[in-house]
């Protein structure tokens, strides 16, 4: 009996080393809803199915398997509205990156830019890319390689636009 209870000893670095492998992450999340406010009011809601975290080698955030973002206006509106399968937020910087089958809609204005891949720099509060763009609006649509819009996504610029075309002439 003695014997047992010598014998049975549990060292946590060598449990931690079994039951963690250096590739998954710190942190996961499903159905994830996270809601970013200033002085009270909305300014950014998430919504992800799945969210995972790392902390090393680069402190990160992942979201598989779809990615929502809403921005409100100081109305307390939703402006505008990011969609995409994926998604990443540096931990350090805050900026977000998204990619695979992006949409960026103005609810008012009822246009749509699409594209592959978005980045949302949060300090300069601009949102951008350098692959090809696609913008539909109810009256015209606009294609171009590059663009850069705000989060509000009330206006934006082509780095290289290719066409326009009207809709309703």
């Amino acid at each position: 009996m003695t014997g047992i209870f010598i014998s049975c000893e549990n060292d946590l670095q060598k449990v931690k080393k079994i039951t963690t492998h250096p590739n998954q992450p710190d942190e996961t999340s499903e159905e994830l809803h996270v809601i970013y406010t200033d002085s009270g009011y909305a300014q950014i809601e998430i919504f992800a199915k799945i969210a995972e975290t790392y902390a090393e080698p680069k402190k990160i955030t992942e979201f598989k398997d779809g990615l929502k973002v809403n921005f409100y206006n100081d109305d307390g509106d939703v402006a505008s509205v990011l969609t995409s399968l994926y998604g990443q937020i540096d931990g350090v910087s805050g900026n977000i990156t998204v990619r695979d089958s992006v949409k960026f809609l103005n609810v008012k204005q009822e246009k749509t830019l699409a594209t592959e891949v978005l980045y949302w720099n949060k300090g300069g509060d601009s949102i951008y890319t350098n692959k090809p763009v696609v913008i539909t609006s109810p009256d015209m649509v606009v294609s171009g390689v590059g663009a850069w819009t705000t989060r509000a996504f009330d206006t934006a610029q082509f780095y290289e636009p290719t066409a326009k075309i009207y809709l309703n002439k």
